[in-house]
């Protein structure tokens, strides 16, 4: 149920944000968002089994140049589709506000996920409860510009 509830919540916000280029659903304020919004994108990615172009709305700090984004799932025990679509085929599309760009996802090491752990936390402090919340290591995934 939680699922079906995610997807639907997901396709209205990528429809508001498109229409918007993200003046409304550009900062998730949900959670602890509520008190210290955190900024939102629309990433753009092709499924692994179907070819078809989906689009789910995430959020992102950005660090040398690169988009940082987090395969949460809000602390279910699965890996987002998302993810598991960008480890078969890595070149996407972001949209952040009105800019959309290509870029390549690559999935954070070890060192480079606890180099940037922290400021994703500070960032959207949810993060760390979703964490304690799986016995899974979140994946961090570093989207680079092409």
């Amino acid at each position: 149920m939680a699922a079906r509830v995610a997807r639907i919540s997901g396709k209205a916000h990528t429809w508001i944000y498109r229409r918007t280029d993200g003046r409304v659903g550009g900062n998730l304020r949900l959670g602890a968002g509520f008190r210290k919004p955190a900024p939102t994108l629309l990433l753009e990615h092709r499924g692994r089994k179907t070819g078809k172009t989906f689009v789910s709305p995430l959020l992102y700090i950005t660090d040398r140049g690169n988009v940082i984004i987090v395969a949460s799932a809000g602390g279910r025990i699965e890996n987002p589709q998302w993810y598991r679509n960008l480890r078969a085929h890595p070149d996407a599309h972001i949209q952040i506000g009105p800019d959309r760009r290509a870029v390549t996802a690559a999935v954070a090491d070890a060192g480079e996920r606890a180099r940037l752990w922290p400021r994703l936390v500070d960032a959207y402090a949810d993060f760390d409860s979703y964490q304690s919340s799986t016995e899974r290591e979140i994946p961090v995934v570093i989207l680079r510009p092409r």
